[in-house]
């Protein structure tokens, strides 16, 4: 599929240099870049899956604790 986005232009003039290193399109690396975050998204989504029935800890009551060990 064709389409169009908008990249800033510092942004593109690297994604061409490294086009040219390493003998792959814009349009590749572009795709190959969003395959990655969309699969670690996936990842997240699975460990975060995994571990919702372990208990969770407030940050504050952390917080309070460390402060009290003298860890902060």
């Amino acid at each position: 599929m064709r389409t169009t986005i908008t990249i800033n232009d510092t942004l593109f003039r690297a994604l061409k240099m490294r086009a040219v290193e390493s003998d792959e399109s814009v349009s590749k690396l572009v795709e190959d870049a969003v395959k990655y975050q969309i699969l670690e998204d996936l990842e997240d989504i699975e460990d975060a899956k995994a571990r919702e029935n372990e208990p969770s800890y407030s940050f504050d009551d952390l917080v309070a604790r460390f402060k009290a060990e003298g860890l902060i």
